[in-house]
C-alpha cells in the first residue's frame, strides 16, 4: 500500500541579496534535499532547533510555497504539478494548525463564521446544515454550541487553538500539518490540546505531520521521528527506537535537554552542551551541516556529506561515525 503521503528530493532555496550595498546573491537552503513518508492515520513527529526548516517543509507540504526541486506526492497525486485550480481541489484533504490562534482568526468575525468559512467558501454546506455542522465541530473539541457567536477575544488562549482546530477540521482533511500547536500556550493547557489531537486522530483517523522543536512533546504524540538540522534529515526512527537508542550526535543533544521529572535523576544526567551557533542561513557548511558543532567530528566528516542510511530496521541516520 503507498503511503498518504511522500516526500522526494524535496528543496526550497531562497535567493537573497548579501553585502553593504545588497550587490551580493547567496542561496538561503531552508529545505535542502528530504525524503519523508507518511501512512494514512499516522503521526510523524519533525523535530530540531529554530531556524532549522521545518515549518518550510510544512509549508511546502500543503503547497503554501512553490518546492525549488523535488515532489510531494499525496494520495498518488505530484502536487507540483497542478495548477492552481488543483492544488486547490487537493488541499481540502490537508489542513494545518497554526502556532498561534491570535494569529490565524480572524478577531472581526464571530467563531462560527471563522470556522464555517471554509465549508461555505466551497459551496459545501450553507444555512441550517452549516449552523448544525459548525456546532458539532465545536463540540468535538471540547466547546459549546453556544460559543459560535462569540469572537475570539472572548476566550483563553487554549479555547482559541480549540477553535483552530476545529476549523482545521471541517473538510475532513486526510492529512494535518500541526506547526507548533502548543508552543504558544501556557503549560497548564498544553497537555490538554495535545490530548484532544490524539483522540481527535483516534476518532477520525487523518495523519499528522506535528511539528515542533520539543522532543518531550513529539514524544506524547508521534508514532515516528524524523529530526532535522540544516534543512536536511539526520536521523529518523520509531518513537521508541530514537528514545531507547538514538544515533545521530545531535539527537543525542536534544534529549539531554528534556528535563527530568524526578529531581535525583536530573542531577545525574550528563547534559551535552553544543558549542556554537547555527551557521547563517546563507553560509551551509560543506561536508555534515553538523560538523561545526559536532562534539565527535572528524576529517571526513568536513570534507563528505553523510547520506541518510538505514543502520537497524527503520532507524535511518546521517553521520560517518555510527554503524
Amino acid at each position: 500500500m503507498s503511503a498518504l503521503l511522500a516526500v522526494r528530493g524535496l528543496r526550497v532555496h531562497y535567493p537573497v541579496r548579501v553585502g553593504a550595498l545588497r550587490r551580493g546573491r547567496a542561496t538561503i537552503r531552508a529545505v535542502d534535499g528530504v525524503d519523508l513518508a507518511i501512512e494514512s492515520g499516522e503521526t510523524l513527529g519533525l523535530v530540531g532547533e529554530s531556524g532549522c526548516g521545518k515549518s518550510t517543509l510544512g509549508h511546502a507540504v500543503l503547497g503554501i510555497v512553490r518546492p525549488t526541486d523535488g515532489t510531494v506526492v499525496f494520495e498518488g497525486t505530484d502536487l507540483a504539478g497542478l495548477d492552481a485550480t488543483g492544488l486547490r481541489r487537493a488541499r481540502r484533504h490537508m489542513q494545518m494548525i497554526f502556532q498561534d490562534p491570535d494569529a490565524s482568526l480572524n478577531p472581526r468575525m464571530r467563531v462560527g463564521d471563522s470556522i464555517g468559512e471554509p465549508l461555505l467558501v466551497r459551496g459545501l454546506l450553507r444555512g441550517a446544515a452549516l449552523e448544525a455542522r459548525v456546532e458539532s465541530l465545536l463540540e468535538q473539541v471540547g466547546l459549546d454550541a453556544s460559543h459560535a457567536s462569540r469572537y475570539p477575544h472572548e476566550f483563553s488562549g487554549g479555547q482559541r487553538q480549540r477553535i483552530g482546530i476545529a476549523r482545521a477540521l471541517a473538510l475532513e482533511p486526510r492529512l494535518v500539518v500541526c506547526d507548533e500547536p502548543v508552543s504558544a500556550l501556557d503549560v497548564s493547557v498544553r497537555s490538554q490540546i495535545l490530548n484532544l489531537l490524539v483522540d481527535l486522530q483516534r476518532r477520525l483517523g487523518m495523519a499528522y505531520l506535528f511539528i515542533s522543536h520539543d522532543l518531550s512533546v513529539v514524544r506524547h504524540v508521534s508514532d515516528r521521528i524524523a529530526v532535522m538540522y540544516l534543512g536536511r534529515i539526520v536521523e529518523r526512527a520509531t518513537r521508541d527506537a530514537l528514545f531507547a537508542r538514538p544515533l545521530h550526535p545531535y539527537t543525542e543533544a536534544l534529549m539531554s535537554a528534556i528535563p527530568e521529572p524526578d529531581p535525583r535523576r536530573q542531577r545525574g544526567r550528563a547534559r551535552i552542551v553544543l558549542q556554537g551557533e547555527l551557521p547563517r542561513p546563507t553560509e551551509t557548511p560543506a561536508g555534515c551541516p553538523f560538523h561545526t558543532r559536532c562534539p565527535i567530528v572528524v576529517d571526513v566528516c568536513r570534507r563528505v556529506t553523510p547520506a541518510l542510511e538505514e543502520k537497524a530496521p527503520g532507524h535511518f541516520v546521517a553521520c560517518h561515525l555510527r554503524p
